[in-house]
């Protein structure tokens, strides 16, 4: 199966023209090569915000009411060519296509709600100080916004950065992944083709060869950029001296409390759902579990019987629970995390090794740890793998300190019908989103990120498309007289 998408880059200057070395694409869940795409170099980088520089100028004056008719005919294309978006999706980052149709409707409504949003205002009117003058407060675009995408939700976080960044008047440069390119370039060539020449650019490459180019570009004022910590501090040490906007949404270590008043079946699902959607590799992928220790047995039976039950595979078929995981390396972290884990007194529960019966992809069994403690690294550094480790509390106010006592602060979920627990854990857990009986679920309209080392960046909402968006304050004095204050001071 070929995308072609060497040829969807030379029909279109504004995707990689790249070096002769091809990057291959590989499935996760076969090990076998999808396609390839070029490896682009700085060169194409500097090319890339050249032609996004020129039509910065016109796209940025272009009206809010046609930015927002071009957003919205981007996402009807999209769903033109759903089914074929969704199985090269599927094919390329492995999760089932069941999560990838959940994505793709992300990918679309994203599009659709920031077409709408980017032509509700453009800042605001402040009472003036004199009658005779008006204050204006206007958001204006930056110019060129580099975007630098992640394997793990290559659309739905490429939609979350193109979509308010281009209804608010900038051009674009995405980077994507060079794990995941496909989807992206394919909506490139079919989806994105009625929009004006240079307001949306492609380059595909390494981060080293590619994204630090766009980083250091002095003609690229945005970076947006969700991946982890310590890229994150890469390009914000890159960026520092040039003064640059920096969107970063970084790692999570989302902790995920369970009340005692908590239904265990109930518990068990959604906990489950939380820590193995993407065999784990969300940003926001519950990766600490607290359990109230009078009722930790019960829980952790009902946790491991429904682990048990689900099942691993492609994610084409439609029976598959868990796909595989992105690679090579990122298995062998997780391998790493849960061995060092067992070494220091950590109980297997179930999982904990590569299932026998899948003797091709990039599989691990989901896995559950007890006897966990901070002490672990297992507890405390981002694991990115179907692994749920579980510790145990004492009291409510200890099960808030212990979701605290993290570096990271992107979420954190509770299962609780007690008002005031709920009220204690979303005021005092320091995390960017607080998911009360219903993790991981996302809003359009209210803002995701994270507080902490996890990045201050928001996407989504208002906040989202703020994030794109420069403050101007406009002080207009319509009496042109001389004022009695200006100089000189003598008379």
């Amino acid at each position: 199966m070929s995308l072609q998408s060497t040829d969807a880059q030379k029909k279109n200057s504004s995707a990689t023209t790249g070096s002769d070395t091809a990057i291959a694409v590989i499935n996760p869940a076969t090990e076998e090569v999808i396609d390839t795409v070029k490896r682009g170099t700085a060169e194409d980088a500097n090319k890339a915000v050249a032609k996004a520089k020129r039509a910065f100028r016109e796209w940025s004056r272009t009206p809010a009411n046609t930015r927002a008719h071009l957003l919205h005919e981007a996402a009807a294309k999209m769903h033109a060519h759903k089914d074929r978006i969704i199985e090269l999706l599927t094919l390329e980052e492995g999760k089932p296509v069941c999560e990838n149709e959940e994505e793709f409707e992300w990918l679309t409504n994203t599009f659709d709600y920031y077409a709408e949003l980017g032509r509700h205002e453009r800042g605001r009117v402040s009472p003036s100080g004199e009658y005779t003058q008006l204050n204006m407060v206007l958001k204006e675009p930056y110019g060129v916004a580099a975007c630098i995408i992640p394997w793990n939700y290559p659309l739905l976080l490429m939609a979350w950065k193109v979509a308010p960044a281009l209804a608010a008047g900038n051009t674009v440069v995405i980077k994507p992944s060079e794990l995941t390119p496909l989807s992206t370039l394919y909506i490139f060539e079919k989806c994105w083709d009625h929009f004006p020449d240079g307001v949306i650019n492609i380059v595909t490459g390494y981060g080293a060869e590619v994204a630090e180019p766009l980083v250091l570009h002095p003609d690229v004022p945005v970076i947006a950029f969700t991946g982890s910590l310590a890229i994150g501090q890469r390009i914000a040490s890159l960026a520092a001296p040039m003064m640059k906007k920096l969107h970063l949404e970084l790692g999570g270590k989302d902790a995920f409390v369970i009340a005692e008043d908590a239904d265990p079946e109930m518990a068990a699902r959604a906990l489950a759902y939380a820590a193995l959607t993407n065999a784990g590799q969300v940003c926001t992928s519950t990766e600490r579990v607290y359990l109230p220790s009078k009722k930790a047995k019960e829980f952790t039976e009902a946790l491991i019987a429904h682990v048990k039950s689900l099942k691993l595979g492609a994610g084409m078929d439609p029976q598959t629970d868990m796909g595989p995981m992105i690679g090579a390396t990122y298995r062998e972290k997780v391998e790493g995390h849960v061995a060092e884990a067992i070494g220091k007194g950590a109980r297997l529960l179930t999982g904990g090794k590569r299932p026998e019966k899948l003797k091709v992809g990039y599989y691990y069994e989901p896995t559950v740890l007890a006897n966990v403690d901070h002490n672990m690294v297992i507890m405390r550094e981002e694991t990115f793998g179907p692994v749920i480790p579980l510790m145990e509390y004492n009291s409510f106010d200890e099960a808030i300190e212990l979701a605290n006592d993290c570096m990271f602060g992107l979420g954190a979920c509770l299962l609780t019908s007690d008002t005031l627990k709920a009220k204690m854990f979303l005021e005092e857990v320091k995390a960017g989103t607080i998911w009360i009986n219903d993790p991981l679920t996302d809003n359009y309209a209210g803002p995701f990120g994270g507080m902490k080392l996890s990045g201050g960046a928001r996407e989504l909402g208002q906040e989202g498309l703020d994030e794109f968006r420069e403050t101007k304050h406009v002080h207009w004095e319509f009496n042109t007289k001389p004022k009695s204050w200006w100089y000189p001071y003598g008379k």
